[in-house]
């Protein structure tokens, strides 16, 4: 049997793929859906790239209320840096969409833009700033920590003072937790690692 190379289609997944069989189960209805859901994510990832653009080229966009003109004019007025990696370790590291630290003040500002229709969390956000403060050895007890989450047409906001906790029921020292908490999930995976480093497949 001489078998048809598809030499274009080598490295690339079909949308209707045999190892993804859920589809079959699929009417036309949720099929729609899922394919629009997948250009969300990709259109999501290009308005990203066009923010990082614009932040880093210092253009301002018209002053509408819509989360990507907001973040994108908040981003560059206030001198903030654009998609800055926060990194601890091989296992634990991130990507901040726009990030700014003031030594003088004390003050870290982490800002994210969300494309989706789904509720956001302020969790991404705090691990970013736990990242910082392990990566450029900042006492999150020290500072404040001013975080915004750009959706729809305006944004949430949310302020950590000295890692008080910021809502009720919630604890003292959240982004110092966190801290202490990828350290540990960092030796777990490294201690799992060591062990099967020579069967390790990624």
């Amino acid at each position: 049997m001489e078998w048809i190379p598809h030499w274009n289609l080598v490295g690339k997944h079909a949308f209707l793929s045999p190892s993804g069989y859920s589809w079959l189960g699929y009417d036309a209805e949720k099929m729609a859906k899922t394919y629009d859901n997948k250009q969300n994510v990709a259109r999501g990832t290009a308005l990203h790239e066009l923010a990082s653009q614009l932040i880093k080229s210092r253009t301002e966009l018209a002053p509408k209320k819509k989360a990507l003109n907001l973040f994108v004019n908040d981003c560059i007025r206030e001198s903030m840096s654009s998609e800055v990696l926060l990194y601890y370790s091989d296992n634990c590291f991130g990507t901040a969409d726009g990030i700014k630290w003031d030594k003088n003040a004390k003050e870290l500002r982490i800002y994210d833009l969300k494309t989706g229709v789904s509720k956001p969390s302020f969790s991404q956000l705090d691990i970013y700033a736990a990242l910082f403060c392990l990566e450029y050895g900042v006492n999150p007890k020290k500072i404040t920590i001013i975080q915004r989450l750009y959706q729809g047409n305006g944004y949430s906001e949310q302020v950590t003072i000295n890692d008080k906790a910021r809502v009720e029921g919630e604890n003292d020292g959240n982004i110092t937790w966190i801290m202490s908490h990828i350290k540990e999930m960092s030796s777990v995976i490294d201690a799992r690692e060591a062990e099967i480093r020579s069967l390790k497949f990624w």
